[in-house]
């Protein structure tokens, strides 16, 4: 197989079939349009009906999810709303074309975006099936605005998505694109491979923290890259898979003063925890910004998109060639309908899974900021409170600390932590990353039978529920750990609304109710693990 996917060329691709043949796709089951058009990662496992995160195609209510860092089961309402989006289209594409129809909702549904997150009508969005994909998007869309291939710097390569070692130097991060086209993971992809730096944030010494030397470590990969002659693509985190946040901003201002139209920065956003001011400071500095609505806002895994400020968006559309492996990762409704050079360039076929995982993540999105925001702001305040001080008393679990630069006040709700990582111990001793993938495993299992003890132990270890997936860290001469991570999403605020207060404060206790019982079910699990040495619970 080559380096690259393996794919018809740009003068033999055809629309296999038309319109006629698109739209019989569209009657195509609702749970399986939901899983299709994405990597493999969106797979369903033949047996659970589970993808590798735990969440199936349709709502499972009778499932806790507190697992927004990582991915969530689809709600009732975004499954709805899915369902109704796809009548629709139906009803519209007996009248024009597929491509036509789909075209234009995904313009109509841009505009939603941007009215949701309060951006400018300038600001342009690039739809793709996944936050990886959109790395993609962002290091061709870079290459066009610097004018010459890039070093791209990754701070938090080591809390990022698994995929991004990948995509920053241009490379292919799975088997299988979403478009269908069988590739050579880390194979190049054509005319975008070219170098990276990674920059971990894990501190080096003991225990879990951020790296204090985070600014300077980026200024000093800045430096000698361009010292080199070489142009910057530097993606910054806010916020990691642990809740933290690089560089400062002063760190940013610094740059931007010594090396102006030298370095062009994307910010990866793609847990969607930052208040909806700084997200638009980032896009009037010019910075490009990666986001997901399946992260926070609890759509269901995979959608991703590229927010575009318009400074950048007026040179894109003049650009001359194309790296030819971009095709392989965007179709022409993906481009917002401004682009209509660059646009024309690409294929009209519509990937109806990436469509209705957006649908639905807009459904959770209107629902949350629907929500006032003072009480946006109260809830997350007063579970991240509920959820240090319960993590606090456990006798196995240890809070990681969070390590974001001190909250301002364009961080808006999300002054308060959302994620709240930890990492376990069993008779005092620290976990392994093996048996911390199995607690995983477990919690999201009815335990009732593997668990002895009284009725209400076997109630609790009965109770199916997510939480973060295990994040690995590594670090040079010490044995590598794993924390699991305990996440407050959208739909936890959504859900605990009221315009009674007393109801939502029932409402937010209830949640905490929650939280407690997936503790205790830990605790049991790790229980078991200790009275049963050796078995732990790798069998689930």
């Amino acid at each position: 197989m080559s380096t690259g996917a393996s794919r018809p060329s740009a003068e033999g691709r055809a629309f296999d079939g038309g319109s006629r043949y698109r739209l019989r796709d569209l009657f195509t089951p609702l749970d399986t349009l939901l899983v299709s058009g994405g990597d493999p990662r969106l797979a369903l496992d033949a047996s659970d009906r589970v993808n590798a995160y735990g969440c199936a195609a349709s709502p499972e209510p009778e499932i806790w999810n507190f697992a927004s860092s990582t991915a969530s089961t689809i709600s009732q309402a975004a499954y709805d709303r899915a369902a109704l989006a796809r009548e629709e289209l139906m009803h519209k594409c007996l009248f024009d074309e597929v491509e036509i129809a789909f075209d234009a909702r995904c313009e109509d549904m841009r505009e939603e975006l941007r009215g949701h997150l309060q951006l400018s009508p300038r600001v342009d969005v690039v739809f793709s099936p996944s936050g990886t994909d959109s790395q993609l998007h962002a290091l061709f869309l870079a290459r066009a605005v610097l004018g010459a291939p890039p070093v791209t710097i990754v701070v938090g390569a080591d809390q990022t998505g698994s995929g991004t070692v990948h995509t920053a130097r241009g490379r292919h991060f799975s088997t299988m694109t979403a478009s269908g086209l069988a590739a050579r993971k880390d194979g190049a992809v054509a005319g975008l491979a070219g170098d990276g730096i990674a920059l971990p944030l894990l501190d080096t010494t003991p225990g879990i923290a951020m790296r204090s030397d985070a600014d300077a470590a980026v200024m000093r990969a800045v430096e000698a890259s361009l010292a080199q002659g070489r142009c910057v693509f530097l993606q910054i985190m806010d916020s990691s898979k642990l809740g933290w946040r690089a560089p400062s901003a002063a760190c940013l201002d610094e740059i931007a003063r010594r090396w102006p139209r030298k370095v062009q920065v994307v910010v990866d956003a793609c847990q969607a925890r930052l208040g909806r001011r700084r997200l638009r400071a980032y896009l009037d500095r010019g910075y490009m910004v990666l986001m997901t609505g399946s992260k926070f806002f609890g759509g269901p895994a995979f959608s991703g998109a590229l927010l575009v400020p318009k400074g950048l968006s007026r040179s894109i559309d003049r650009i001359g060639a194309i790296a030819p492996g971009i095709f392989d990762y965007a179709g022409r409704s993906d481009w917002p309908m401004a682009w209509t050079a660059l646009r024309s360039r690409f294929d009209r076929r519509p990937n109806f899974g990436q469509w209705l995982r957006w649908e639905a993540a807009l459904a959770e999105i209107g629902s949350y900021y629907a929500v006032p925001g003072a009480f946006r702001a109260k809830a997350l305040a007063g579970l991240a409170a509920g959820i240090d001080s319960m993590i606090a008393l456990s006798p196995s679990l240890r809070l990681v600390p969070n390590a974001a630069e001190t909250a301002g006040a364009d961080d808006e709700e999300f002054a308060a932590t959302t994620i709240f990582p930890f990492t376990l111990l069993c008779d005092g001793k620290p976990v392994s990353v093996a048996e911390t993938s199995a607690v995983h495993r477990a919690l999201a299992r009815d335990m009732n039978e593997e668990i002895s003890g009284s009725a209400a132990d076997r109630q609790v270890a009965a109770q199916r529920c997510l939480v973060g997936q295990p994040v690995r860290l590594e670090r040079p001469d010490d044995a590598p750990q794993a924390v699991l991570r305990l996440c407050v999403g959208a739909r936890l605020v959504t859900e605990a609304w009221s315009a009674d207060a007393a109801q939502a404060q029932r409402n937010l206790q209830h949640v905490l109710d929650r939280i407690a019982h997936v503790l205790v079910k830990i605790e049991l699990l790790l229980d078991r693990a200790a009275t049963a040495p050796g078995k732990f619970v790798l069998e689930v």
